[in-house]
């Protein structure tokens, strides 16, 4: 399965009838899947099978679907009550000749609330249905052409977050080879330990030297950090090639480098080893940012 970024936009239109459309459809990071849709009657009769069409195409992020249609020709008639214009008229012609007015005008007759009725045109049944299929089609074209366009994206974020990967894995090794991890270099910093203890002059307590050297072999020690930062690199390139919506997975898996990273400068015993862990950081930091994109 193919690597999806979870942002994309993709536009489609259609026709049937006496009706245009256009069919936008947009979608954002988000935490999880929240579909929007926006389609007008008679369109919106059909919304919740665009709403299921779209779940079933996107796992991840915030979609906006909009519809926007034309109608060709007027949807609505207009009907003059011609009792009420007549009387209107008589009783205005009335008043005109007793003020000694002009006449009225048929303009300002019909201008009258309740003269003039616009009554909307009947819709032809089988015409709507036949047009709420199609922009339905519109929808699957839509959707077709927003898949390939986050997938273009999500092999690009995929291409990145391996090369975060490659660099994690060059900086872990080099981590595990620092001379600072050597018995030799631990025991010459322990020996630094005692000298100052030593050089106190009231000589040194024997159990205070032993809490010395345990203290700084646990803080030497990071294997198990080394470990676990081999083994989510691991995790996170079997994600990658496995596809699919894995966004929240790959997320978790940069919170746990973020964790063995920190250790691991907490517990460095010289500049180099914090130095790497420093740029191990920054690293997953980059990687990070990249999986918050995917699906």
């Amino acid at each position: 399965m193919a690597v999806n970024s979870m942002t994309g936009f993709a536009r489609a239109t259609g026709a049937a009838g006496a009706w245009r459309w256009a069919f936008e459809v947009k979608t954002v990071n988000a935490k999880g899947l929240d579909i929007r849709v926006k389609m007008p009657p008679p369109f919106d009769r059909v919304e919740a099978e665009a709403r299921a069409r779209l779940a079933k195409v996107l796992a991840r992020g915030t979609c906006f679907a909009s519809l926007t249609p034309q109608r060709e020709g007027s949807a609505s008639a207009p009907r003059i009550d011609e009792a009420a214009l007549a009387a209107l008229a008589a009783a205005a012609r009335a008043a005109a000749d007793k003020a000694g007015l002009a006449p009225p005008t048929m303009d300002g007759l019909l201008a009258v609330r309740g003269v003039v009725e616009i009554s909307e045109a009947e819709e032809d049944e089988a015409a709507v249905a036949a047009a709420c299929a199609a922009a339905l089609a519109s929808l699957d074209e839509a959707l077709a052409a927003l898949a390939a366009a986050r997938r273009t994206e999500g092999e690009a974020l995929a291409a990145v977050m391996r090369e975060r990967l490659d660099a994690i894995e060059t900086l872990t090794q080099a981590a595990d080879a620092n001379p600072a991890r050597k018995p030799e270099a631990i025991r010459a910093r322990l020996a630094e330990n005692i000298a100052a203890l030593m050089e106190s002059g009231r000589g040194f307590d024997e159990n205070r030297l032993h809490q010395e050297a345990i203290l700084l072999a646990s803080k030497a020690d990071i294997r198990e950090e080394l470990d676990r930062l081999k083994t989510h690199v691991a995790a996170a390139r079997a994600l990658l090639d496995e596809g699919g919506a894995m966004g929240r997975r790959l997320d978790f898996l940069a919170q746990e480098f973020s964790r063995e990273a920190s250790t691991l400068c907490a517990k460095a015993n010289a500049v180099s080893l914090t130095a790497q862990g420093l740029e191990l950081r920054a690293q997953i930091e980059q990687f990070r940012e990249q999986a918050q994109n995917i699906e």
